[in-house]
């Protein structure tokens, strides 16, 4: 059984940082992307960044580039998103989500191309 569990969201003041967490299970991990991102007001999703576990390849969207990292810790089959110079337009719900997209890893920040996601973590960033 596949399963993304995020943690880590939170209430931060605004120049803060935060770190999400997407702990996996049930994923080959080698073939999988995995990718972060976030519901806006419209609902919908933001694609913020991606990494493969294949190549460590990254992608990260242009509000996210400079201020967020996202990393993998094999051993436990987690991915991260370090969060840093929060803004309060980073207030969003933050969704991890997982699919195999082998060479269309360079497409890892549409949110169409992902079938596994996890419920999503709550990040507000006050002014």
């Amino acid at each position: 059984q596949v399963q993304l569990v995020e943690s880590g969201g939170g209430f931060v003041q605004a120049g803060g940082s935060l770190r999400l967490s997407c702990e996996t299970s049930g994923l080959i991990l080698d073939s999988y992307t995995v990718g972060w991102f976030r519901q806006g007001l419209g609902k919908e999703y933001e694609g913020v960044s991606s990494i493969s576990f294949s190549d460590k390849s990254t992608l990260y969207a242009d509000s996210a580039k400079g201020r967020f990292t996202i990393s993998i810790d094999n051993a436990k089959n987690t991915v991260y998103l370090q969060m840093n110079s929060l803004k309060p337009e980073d207030t969003r719900v933050y969704y991890c989500a997982a699919a195999e997209l082998g060479p269309y890893a360079a497409f890892g920040l549409s949110a169409r191309l992902y079938d596994k996601w996890g419920q999503g973590t709550r990040v507000t960033v006050s002014a």
